[in-house]
């Protein structure tokens, strides 16, 4: 459960980071109600994304966890600002699935590899392990 109460949170940091970084870029300024109103529509994105994947059972999971967390983020986000009457360009549309999934993705890859799950995963390093496990077995 701890890992995925950090997932949420690192989840959490990149679409603010995202939100934060546009919004200076645009010289929208940095008030607080800005960032809430620019940040909310893609936080509801990112927790329909948990919800649909229920991410919080195996949080570094690239799929379907990370994959969900970045398109539900980016897709209902850019419905939500619709709605809402804010604006959804197609460079913005670009921007987001670029920012958004270097990091909604790579912080779970960089996690990944510091556990060294991501390595166990690879066909090549399973072989390895197996052939260094078959002799053990045999004696």
């Amino acid at each position: 459960m701890r890992s995925a109460r950090v997932a949420v949170a690192l989840d959490v940091l990149c679409v603010l980071l995202f939100v934060v970084i546009g919004r200076a870029s645009h010289t929208k300024g940095e008030s607080l109600a800005g960032i809430a109103s620019t940040s909310w529509p893609f936080l509801c994105g990112l927790a329909a994304g948990w919800a649909a994947s229920r991410a919080w059972r195996c949080p570094l999971a690239l799929r379907p966890a990370g994959l969900a967390a970045w398109l539900g983020t980016v897709a209902l986000g850019m419905i939500l600002r619709v709605v809402s009457g804010q604006g959804t360009a197609i460079a913005f549309v670009i921007v987001a699935l670029a920012f958004l999934g270097l990091f909604l993705l790579g912080w779970r890859v960089v996690a990944r590899l510091l556990t060294g799950s991501y390595l166990a995963g690879l066909p090549v390093i399973r072989e390895v392990v197996r052939r260094r496990r078959a002799p053990q077995a045999q004696g």
